[in-house]
Protein backbone atom coordinates (compact mmCIF):
# COMPACT_ATOMS: atom_id res chain seq x y z
CA UNK A 1 0.00 0.00 0.00
CA UNK A 2 2.81 2.55 0.65
CA UNK A 3 4.96 1.67 -2.15
CA UNK A 4 1.56 2.18 -4.31
CA UNK A 5 1.20 5.38 -2.50
CA UNK A 6 5.11 6.58 -3.19
CA UNK A 7 4.66 6.02 -6.83
CA UNK A 8 1.17 7.59 -7.48
CA UNK A 9 1.70 9.93 -5.73
CA UNK A 10 4.77 11.52 -7.36
CA UNK A 11 3.09 11.26 -11.24
CA UNK A 12 -0.45 13.24 -9.51
CA UNK A 13 2.27 16.08 -8.28
CA UNK A 14 4.16 16.31 -11.75
CA UNK A 15 1.12 16.32 -13.37
CA UNK A 16 -0.15 19.29 -11.48
CA UNK A 17 2.94 21.17 -11.40
CA UNK A 18 3.22 20.55 -15.03
CA UNK A 19 -0.19 22.09 -15.80
CA UNK A 20 0.68 24.95 -13.47
CA UNK A 21 3.81 26.02 -15.01
CA UNK A 22 2.08 25.48 -18.57
CA UNK A 23 -0.41 28.04 -17.67
CA UNK A 24 1.52 30.40 -16.11
CA UNK A 25 4.76 30.86 -18.08
CA UNK A 26 4.42 33.79 -20.76
CA UNK A 27 6.35 32.15 -22.98
CA UNK A 28 6.23 29.86 -26.50
CA UNK A 29 5.01 26.41 -25.80
CA UNK A 30 8.57 25.03 -27.24
CA UNK A 31 9.81 26.98 -23.97
CA UNK A 32 7.34 25.77 -21.61
CA UNK A 33 7.43 21.70 -23.22
CA UNK A 34 11.46 22.33 -22.52
CA UNK A 35 11.21 23.78 -18.47
CA UNK A 36 8.65 20.67 -18.02
CA UNK A 37 10.85 18.42 -19.61
CA UNK A 38 13.98 19.87 -17.78
CA UNK A 39 11.93 19.16 -14.83
CA UNK A 40 10.51 15.83 -15.27
CA UNK A 41 13.70 14.45 -16.36
CA UNK A 42 15.17 15.68 -13.17
CA UNK A 43 12.80 14.35 -11.20
CA UNK A 44 13.70 10.83 -13.29
CA UNK A 45 17.02 10.97 -12.56
CA UNK A 46 15.29 9.87 -8.52
CA UNK A 47 14.30 6.92 -9.87
CA UNK A 48 17.47 5.84 -11.87
CA UNK A 49 19.48 6.12 -8.95
CA UNK A 50 17.00 3.48 -6.73
CA UNK A 51 18.45 1.10 -9.07
CA UNK A 52 21.64 2.13 -9.23
CA UNK A 53 22.03 2.35 -12.37
CA UNK A 54 24.80 5.42 -11.53
CA UNK A 55 27.95 3.24 -11.04
CA UNK A 56 28.78 2.67 -14.43
CA UNK A 57 28.77 6.47 -15.29
CA UNK A 58 32.16 8.52 -14.31
CA UNK A 59 32.08 9.29 -10.62
CA UNK A 60 32.12 13.45 -11.12
CA UNK A 61 28.99 12.81 -13.23
CA UNK A 62 27.69 10.23 -11.26
CA UNK A 63 27.46 12.76 -8.11
CA UNK A 64 25.74 15.54 -10.44
CA UNK A 65 22.85 13.14 -11.20
CA UNK A 66 22.28 11.95 -7.68
CA UNK A 67 22.27 15.94 -6.46
CA UNK A 68 20.03 16.60 -8.83
CA UNK A 69 17.20 13.92 -8.84
CA UNK A 70 17.05 13.72 -4.75
CA UNK A 71 16.90 17.85 -4.93
CA UNK A 72 13.96 17.41 -7.28
CA UNK A 73 12.00 15.58 -4.95
CA UNK A 74 12.50 18.41 -2.42
CA UNK A 75 11.84 21.24 -4.97
CA UNK A 76 8.59 19.47 -6.26
CA UNK A 77 7.03 19.09 -2.61
CA UNK A 78 8.03 22.68 -1.75
CA UNK A 79 6.22 24.01 -5.40
CA UNK A 80 3.24 21.73 -4.69
CA UNK A 81 2.57 23.21 -1.25
CA UNK A 82 2.19 27.00 -2.60
CA UNK A 83 0.60 26.06 -5.59
CA UNK A 84 -1.79 24.63 -3.50
CA UNK A 85 -1.97 27.64 -1.47
CA UNK A 86 -2.73 29.79 -4.72
CA UNK A 87 -5.22 27.49 -5.67
CA UNK A 88 -7.05 27.22 -2.28
CA UNK A 89 -6.47 31.35 -2.45
CA UNK A 90 -8.41 31.43 -6.00
CA UNK A 91 -11.31 29.75 -4.25
CA UNK A 92 -11.95 31.65 -1.77
CA UNK A 93 -10.97 35.11 -3.89
CA UNK A 94 -7.75 36.28 -2.27
CA UNK A 95 -6.03 35.19 -5.31
CA UNK A 96 -7.11 36.99 -8.38
CA UNK A 97 -6.94 34.12 -11.62
CA UNK A 98 -4.74 37.05 -13.45
CA UNK A 99 -1.63 35.47 -10.97
CA UNK A 100 -1.71 32.17 -12.08
CA UNK A 101 -2.36 32.63 -15.72
CA UNK A 102 0.51 33.86 -18.32
CA UNK A 103 1.97 36.12 -15.76
CA UNK A 104 6.07 36.86 -15.47
CA UNK A 105 6.04 38.45 -12.33
CA UNK A 106 4.48 35.69 -10.21
CA UNK A 107 6.26 33.15 -12.50
CA UNK A 108 9.75 35.69 -11.20
CA UNK A 109 8.29 35.32 -7.28
CA UNK A 110 8.19 31.78 -7.56
CA UNK A 111 11.79 31.39 -8.38
CA UNK A 112 13.32 34.02 -6.07
CA UNK A 113 11.14 31.99 -3.33
CA UNK A 114 12.50 28.61 -4.18
CA UNK A 115 15.85 29.55 -4.46
CA UNK A 116 15.83 31.39 -0.84
CA UNK A 117 14.31 28.87 0.69
CA UNK A 118 16.50 25.82 -0.58
CA UNK A 119 19.53 28.22 -0.14
CA UNK A 120 18.50 27.99 3.34
CA UNK A 121 18.38 24.75 3.67
CA UNK A 122 21.44 23.83 1.87
CA UNK A 123 23.29 26.48 4.46
CA UNK A 124 21.54 25.17 7.32
CA UNK A 125 22.20 21.60 6.23
CA UNK A 126 26.24 22.67 6.10
CA UNK A 127 25.94 23.80 9.75
CA UNK A 128 26.09 20.80 12.50
CA UNK A 129 24.64 21.17 15.44
CA UNK A 130 26.60 20.24 18.93
CA UNK A 131 24.42 18.64 20.86
CA UNK A 132 24.79 18.16 24.62
CA UNK A 133 24.11 14.96 26.71
CA UNK A 134 24.67 14.29 30.22
CA UNK A 135 24.18 10.34 31.14
CA UNK A 136 24.26 9.78 35.33
CA UNK A 137 24.18 6.05 36.49
CA UNK A 138 24.12 4.50 40.22
CA UNK A 139 26.30 2.06 38.66
CA UNK A 140 30.29 1.88 38.82
CA UNK A 141 32.35 3.03 35.91
CA UNK A 142 35.92 2.64 36.02
CA UNK A 143 36.00 6.68 35.20
CA UNK A 144 33.74 9.42 33.34
CA UNK A 145 33.48 8.94 29.66
CA UNK A 146 32.77 11.32 26.85
CA UNK A 147 31.10 9.49 24.21
CA UNK A 148 30.54 10.93 20.63
CA UNK A 149 27.18 9.99 19.01
CA UNK A 150 26.21 10.10 15.72
CA UNK A 151 24.00 8.18 12.80
CA UNK A 152 22.97 8.69 9.60
CA UNK A 153 26.23 9.87 7.72
CA UNK A 154 24.81 8.68 4.25
CA UNK A 155 28.43 8.40 2.60
CA UNK A 156 28.40 8.24 -1.10
CA UNK A 157 27.84 10.08 -4.05
CA UNK A 158 25.85 12.81 -1.92
CA UNK A 159 28.14 13.08 1.11
CA UNK A 160 31.72 12.49 -0.75
CA UNK A 161 35.18 12.42 1.21
CA UNK A 162 36.03 15.72 2.18
CA UNK A 163 32.39 16.47 3.77
CA UNK A 164 33.54 13.16 5.72
CA UNK A 165 37.14 14.37 6.52
CA UNK A 166 35.42 17.43 8.01
CA UNK A 167 33.28 15.53 10.53
CA UNK A 168 36.28 13.11 11.39
CA UNK A 169 37.93 16.62 12.29
CA UNK A 170 35.20 17.44 14.44
CA UNK A 171 34.93 14.41 16.12
CA UNK A 172 38.52 14.31 16.79
CA UNK A 173 38.19 18.17 18.43
CA UNK A 174 36.66 16.15 21.23
CA UNK A 175 39.23 13.96 22.07
CA UNK A 176 36.32 10.93 22.86
CA UNK A 177 36.54 7.82 24.94
CA UNK A 178 34.64 5.60 22.12
CA UNK A 179 32.47 6.73 19.59
CA UNK A 180 29.00 5.26 18.55
CA UNK A 181 27.25 5.22 15.25
CA UNK A 182 23.65 4.39 15.12
CA UNK A 183 23.56 2.72 11.41
CA UNK A 184 23.54 4.40 7.91
CA UNK A 185 26.97 4.90 7.58
CA UNK A 186 26.73 4.03 3.90
CA UNK A 187 24.00 5.70 1.50
CA UNK A 188 23.66 3.22 -1.11
CA UNK A 189 26.47 2.10 -3.45
CA UNK A 190 29.68 1.25 -1.90
CA UNK A 191 31.50 2.53 -5.11
CA UNK A 192 32.45 5.99 -4.78
CA UNK A 193 33.16 5.14 -1.21
CA UNK A 194 35.75 2.58 -2.43
CA UNK A 195 36.74 5.02 -5.30
CA UNK A 196 37.37 7.97 -2.97
CA UNK A 197 38.97 5.56 -0.49
CA UNK A 198 36.66 6.75 2.40
CA UNK A 199 37.64 3.64 5.05
CA UNK A 200 40.85 5.99 5.33
CA UNK A 201 39.68 8.86 6.50
CA UNK A 202 37.48 6.63 9.25
CA UNK A 203 40.64 5.27 10.55
CA UNK A 204 41.94 9.17 11.37
CA UNK A 205 39.56 8.94 14.04
CA UNK A 206 41.22 8.66 17.38
CA UNK A 207 39.25 6.32 19.32
CA UNK A 208 37.35 3.19 19.28
CA UNK A 209 34.42 2.95 17.01
CA UNK A 210 31.41 0.70 17.59
CA UNK A 211 28.28 0.59 14.49
CA UNK A 212 25.40 -0.81 14.19
CA UNK A 213 23.70 -1.83 11.09
CA UNK A 214 21.01 0.44 9.00
CA UNK A 215 18.46 0.14 5.93
CA UNK A 216 20.71 1.44 3.91
CA UNK A 217 23.74 -1.11 4.46
CA UNK A 218 21.21 -3.38 3.30
CA UNK A 219 20.38 -1.63 0.20
CA UNK A 220 24.76 -1.57 -0.33
CA UNK A 221 25.05 -4.96 0.42
CA UNK A 222 25.68 -6.52 3.70
CA UNK A 223 28.88 -8.47 2.34
CA UNK A 224 30.35 -5.05 1.35
CA UNK A 225 29.10 -3.14 4.42
CA UNK A 226 31.00 -5.77 6.43
CA UNK A 227 34.08 -5.44 4.09
CA UNK A 228 34.28 -1.14 4.23
CA UNK A 229 34.25 -1.14 8.17
CA UNK A 230 36.66 -3.87 8.78
CA UNK A 231 38.68 -1.50 6.39
CA UNK A 232 37.44 1.77 8.28
CA UNK A 233 38.71 -0.30 11.77
CA UNK A 234 34.82 0.25 12.63
CA UNK A 235 33.86 -2.30 15.28
CA UNK A 236 30.07 -3.63 13.62
CA UNK A 237 28.26 -5.40 15.87
CA UNK A 238 25.35 -7.51 14.58
CA UNK A 239 23.26 -8.87 17.41
CA UNK A 240 26.59 -8.69 19.74
CA UNK A 241 28.15 -6.85 22.03
CA UNK A 242 31.57 -5.94 23.23
CA UNK A 243 32.40 -4.89 26.97
CA UNK A 244 34.79 -1.26 27.99
CA UNK A 245 36.74 -1.42 30.94
CA UNK A 246 34.43 -3.98 32.48
CA UNK A 247 32.33 -1.55 33.42
CA UNK A 248 30.33 -0.56 30.02
CA UNK A 249 29.01 -3.25 26.93
CA UNK A 250 27.48 -1.97 23.90
CA UNK A 251 24.91 -4.00 22.54
CA UNK A 252 24.32 -3.56 18.48
CA UNK A 253 21.41 -5.03 16.83
CA UNK A 254 20.72 -6.08 13.12
CA UNK A 255 18.36 -3.65 11.51
CA UNK A 256 14.91 -3.91 11.13
CA UNK A 257 14.88 -4.48 7.49
CA UNK A 258 16.33 -8.46 8.64
CA UNK A 259 12.90 -9.50 9.94
CA UNK A 260 14.55 -12.53 11.90
CA UNK A 261 16.67 -10.29 13.88
CA UNK A 262 17.09 -11.42 17.51
CA UNK A 263 15.68 -9.95 20.14
CA UNK A 264 16.50 -6.99 22.75
CA UNK A 265 19.15 -9.13 24.74
CA UNK A 266 18.38 -8.66 28.44
CA UNK A 267 21.45 -6.89 30.36
CA UNK A 268 23.22 -9.82 32.00
CA UNK A 269 25.87 -9.23 35.03
CA UNK A 270 29.46 -9.54 33.17
CA UNK A 271 30.89 -6.91 35.17
CA UNK A 272 33.26 -8.40 38.13
CA UNK A 273 31.93 -9.06 41.53
CA UNK A 274 28.31 -10.00 39.52
CA UNK A 275 27.50 -6.31 39.10
CA UNK A 276 25.66 -4.77 36.09
CA UNK A 277 27.33 -2.70 33.37
CA UNK A 278 26.09 0.01 32.18
CA UNK A 279 24.35 -0.73 28.83
CA UNK A 280 23.94 0.72 25.84
CA UNK A 281 21.90 -0.41 23.00
CA UNK A 282 22.82 0.76 19.19
CA UNK A 283 19.28 0.22 17.64
CA UNK A 284 18.89 2.00 13.71
CA UNK A 285 15.64 2.36 13.84
CA UNK A 286 13.74 3.57 16.74
CA UNK A 287 10.58 1.34 16.51
CA UNK A 288 9.34 -0.58 19.90
CA UNK A 289 11.13 1.61 22.60
CA UNK A 290 9.22 -0.50 25.56
CA UNK A 291 11.02 -3.51 24.58
CA UNK A 292 14.12 -2.05 25.55
CA UNK A 293 12.88 -0.50 28.58
CA UNK A 294 11.47 -4.12 29.39
CA UNK A 295 15.24 -5.60 28.82
CA UNK A 296 16.58 -3.32 31.49
CA UNK A 297 18.63 -1.26 28.70
CA UNK A 298 20.21 2.05 30.68
CA UNK A 299 20.59 3.47 27.17
CA UNK A 300 19.66 3.20 23.63
CA UNK A 301 21.07 5.12 20.85
CA UNK A 302 18.91 5.25 17.43
CA UNK A 303 18.27 7.39 14.37
CA UNK A 304 16.55 6.46 10.96
CA UNK A 305 13.99 9.37 11.16
CA UNK A 306 16.15 12.31 9.98
CA UNK A 307 13.64 14.02 11.84
CA UNK A 308 11.75 14.35 8.13
CA UNK A 309 14.67 16.21 6.96
CA UNK A 310 12.37 19.33 6.04
CA UNK A 311 9.50 20.78 7.52
CA UNK A 312 6.29 19.63 7.53
CA UNK A 313 7.21 15.82 6.52
CA UNK A 314 8.83 16.41 10.55
CA UNK A 315 5.46 16.38 11.73
CA UNK A 316 4.58 12.91 9.82
CA UNK A 317 7.61 11.79 11.69
CA UNK A 318 6.36 12.97 14.66
CA UNK A 319 3.45 11.38 14.44
CA UNK A 320 4.80 8.29 13.02
CA UNK A 321 7.62 7.56 15.89
CA UNK A 322 6.92 7.06 19.99
CA UNK A 323 9.86 9.81 19.77
CA UNK A 324 11.43 10.90 16.16
CA UNK A 325 14.22 13.26 17.66
CA UNK A 326 15.66 14.40 20.62
CA UNK A 327 16.09 13.50 24.39
CA UNK A 328 13.87 10.71 25.54
CA UNK A 329 13.19 8.81 28.63
CA UNK A 330 11.33 5.64 29.27
CA UNK A 331 10.95 4.22 33.10
CA UNK A 332 14.83 3.86 33.77
CA UNK A 333 16.38 3.62 30.31
CA UNK A 334 17.28 6.81 28.54
CA UNK A 335 16.79 7.41 24.64
CA UNK A 336 18.52 9.45 22.14
CA UNK A 337 17.17 9.33 18.54
CA UNK A 338 19.75 11.25 16.54
CA UNK A 339 18.48 13.68 13.29
CA UNK A 340 22.02 12.87 11.76
CA UNK A 341 25.02 14.32 11.03
CA UNK A 342 24.53 13.45 7.30
CA UNK A 343 21.42 13.12 5.18
CA UNK A 344 19.74 11.45 2.56
CA UNK A 345 19.23 13.47 -0.85
CA UNK A 346 18.92 16.63 -1.06
CA UNK A 347 21.05 18.78 1.04
CA UNK A 348 18.47 20.57 2.29
CA UNK A 349 17.51 20.79 6.14
CA UNK A 350 14.40 23.07 6.68
CA UNK A 351 13.01 22.95 10.72
CA UNK A 352 15.32 20.14 11.51
CA UNK A 353 18.96 20.03 12.05
CA UNK A 354 21.94 17.96 11.04
CA UNK A 355 23.60 17.12 14.61
CA UNK A 356 26.52 15.06 16.62
CA UNK A 357 25.87 14.40 20.20
CA UNK A 358 28.88 14.79 22.74
CA UNK A 359 27.90 12.59 25.81
CA UNK A 360 29.04 12.76 29.06
CA UNK A 361 28.84 9.36 31.43
CA UNK A 362 29.29 9.78 35.05
CA UNK A 363 28.27 8.15 37.99
CA UNK A 364 25.77 9.88 40.41
CA UNK A 365 28.06 8.77 43.45
CA UNK A 366 31.57 8.76 42.28
CA UNK A 367 31.90 5.19 42.25
CA UNK A 368 34.96 3.48 40.34
CA UNK A 369 35.96 0.30 39.76
CA UNK A 370 38.93 -0.92 41.92
CA UNK A 371 41.78 -1.55 40.14
CA UNK A 372 40.83 0.42 36.99
CA UNK A 373 42.53 3.46 35.72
Amino acid sequence: MWMLLFMVLPLIAVAYLSWHVWVLLPMAKIWKAFVILLGVGSFLLLFINFGRRFDGLPLPVAQAFYEIGTSSLFVMLYLVMLFLVLDLGRLVRLVPRSWLYQNGWTAAAILVAMVGVFLYGNIHYKNKVRVTLDLKTDKPLAHDYKIVMMSDLHIGYHNPRRELARWVDLVNAEHPDFILIAGDIIDGSIRPLIEERMAEEFRRLQAPVYACLGNHEYYSGIPEARQFYRDAGIRLLIDDSVVVDSSIVIIGRDDRTNMRRNVVPTASPTAPGGTLPYSILLDHQPYNLDRTERAGIDFQLSGHTHRGQVWPISWITDAIYECSWGSYQRGNTRYYISSGIGIWGGKFRIGTQSEYVVATLSSTDGNRKAGLR
